[in-house]
């Protein structure tokens, strides 16, 4: 059997709390990890996580190392490193999709935060209510420091970067995961990628030219 995961407010509607998920956020992966072992317990367990799904994956294995529930993992086009893949996403064609996403994270925030007032909570709304005019944000560096950062508890947007790429977490991992990258990846630039030296031997990087 197989079950997907949705990120809070990512599954077509709202969540009920002003919280919704970052690129650090490993509580819900191990909630759902913890919630079908518990109902499946003869089972081996694998996960999979695409892009920013991945960094979570593979963060979440370093934080739990050889306490992790599960017996493998793939990841497949990850943004190792957060900052410079935001910084990626403001060069060139990737302005693109930075431009189209960022238009999606704005207008669903302005709707969450309606949301909220018109069910009554006041408070939870006041939480997305960042200042200034969020429709005049141009990058995702921006909205990280705008929103993101002080919503989830971080000082800005350099230590939500920081704390929750998951590069300096692959060398803690313990169960064999395979990492799927290619170099030619528009939203990221080649040294983003790990190199082999600096994960252990059960995870194989399997990285493509393009």
């Amino acid at each position: 059997g197989s079950v997907a995961m949705n990120f809070r407010g990512a599954a077509g509607r709202h969540n009920r709390r002003a919280r919704t998920y970052h690129a650090g956020d490993t509580g819900d992966v191990a909630a759902l990890a913890g919630l079908v072992g518990a109902r499946f317990p003869s089972r081996p367990l694998g996960a999979t996580g695409y892009s920013l799904g991945g960094n979570v994956l593979l963060k979440w294995l370093g934080e739990t190392g050889g306490d992790s529930p599960l017996t493998a993992a793939c990841a497949v086009s990850v943004p190792f490193d957060l900052a410079a893949c935001s910084a990626q996403l403001d060069r060139g064609l990737s302005r693109v999709y930075r431009n189209r996403l960022r238009n999606e994270l704005v207008s669903g925030l302005l709707a969450k935060e309606r949301a909220l007032r018109t069910a009554g909570d006041a408070v939870e709304a006041g939480k997305l209510h960042a200042p200034g005019d969020l429709r005049e944000v141009r990058t995702f560096r921006e909205y990280d420091d705008r929103v993101v950062a002080p919503l989830h508890g971080f000082r800005d947007a350099d230590e939500y970067y920081a704390r929750s790429s998951s590069r300096g977490f692959l060398c803690c991992i313990a169960v064999p995961t395979l990492v799927i990258h290619a170099l030619d990846d528009p939203f990221m630039t080649p040294d983003v990628v790990p190199a082999h030296h600096e994960v252990p031997s059960c995870v194989e990087l399997a990285i493509s030219a393009n």
